[in-house]
């Protein structure tokens, strides 16, 4: 049986967890996906898709890349394919710097665990409402990318 304290403990956690969303009134979209075992197979694309209704607002799209300090690069390659909702693509090519020349870890970390926002678009219209498609490949010269743990993807809205 929980406890008085046991069941305070889970309410405060509840509100931190609304409070974290609920102030973040820029997000449009935001999901990171876990990468089994800290491995991502060139042949393992992360595709996330997004529901986007606004066409007259400026955007900013990021990366969210989670990496554990075992990683043994100071960058990531990536190609980014976005589709629009007319079947419309385009292919990028991104190099996302996740340490300095000395090591250091850019972005927060925790434990073993750090975390980089990169800009991926910015200042950007979407052209078409409806649902777009983002796919997310590795781009290394690895087929399995080491220490990788979470890849994600984040929609703001840009206030004039």
């Amino acid at each position: 049986m929980m406890g008085m304290r046991g069941k305070t403990v889970g309410w405060i956690i509840i509100a931190g967890l609304w409070i974290t969303t609920a102030c973040d009134p820029d997000r449009v979209y935001e999901k990171n996906t876990r990468l089994p075992s800290a491995e991502w197979s060139k042949e393992q694309p992360v595709t996330f898709h997004v529901p986007i209704d606004d066409t007259a607002s400026v955007h900013h799209v990021f990366i969210n890349i989670r990496n554990s300090g075992k990683y043994e690069n100071r960058n990531l390659y990536l190609f980014i394919t976005t589709t629009a909702p007319s079947g419309n693509f385009v292919t990028d090519t991104l190099e996302c710097m996740l340490a300095d020349e000395n090591g250091k870890w850019y972005g927060s970390g925790l434990g073993d665990l750090h975390f980089v926002q990169v800009p991926y678009k910015i200042g950007v219209k979407f052209p078409y409402p409806g649902m777009y498609r983002f796919e997310i490949k590795q781009a290394m010269r690895r087929d399995i990318l080491k220490h990788i743990t979470d890849i994600g993807l984040r929609i703001e809205k840009v206030e004039p």
